[in-house]
């Protein structure tokens, strides 16, 4: 079972960064991709990037291309979103999810979500 675990959300002004975190624990066997979404409030989950667990292939929606930076990181399995020049409609509540592949079968896994604000 993998546990996720997110940090790093909060309250920023517009044109101001965030770092969000995302950090794998428990008995891991092996990852495949990472994803962050995003729920603003009232609105349906979007997501906003996803990456290969060894860093290939990083895709972003175009509302945060530019923006926003996709990475991970293998010791300790992370998956990281770097938020520059963050606007009002960047507010959402972001969580990170996880594919494993475990005994050939695709497991996927959640985090708790991480609320962002951006408000001046």
């Amino acid at each position: 079972q993998v546990q996720l675990v997110e940090s790093g959300g909060g309250l920023v002004q517009p044109g101001g960064s965030l770092r969000l975190s995302c950090t794998a624990s428990g008995t891991i066997s092996r990852l495949k991709e990472w994803r962050w979404y995003r729920r603003a409030p009232g609105k349906q989950r979007d997501l906003v990037a996803t990456v290969t667990s060894g860093g290939d292939h990083p895709y972003l929606v175009n509302s945060v291309k530019g923006r926003f930076t996709i990475s991970t990181d293998n010791a300790p399995n992370a998956v990281y979103l770097q938020m520059n020049s963050l606007r009002p409609e960047d507010t959402a509540d972001y969580s990170c999810y996880v594919t494993e592949l475990r005994d050939g079968v695709l497991r996927e896994y959640w985090g708790q979500g991480t609320q962002v604000i951006v408000s001046s």
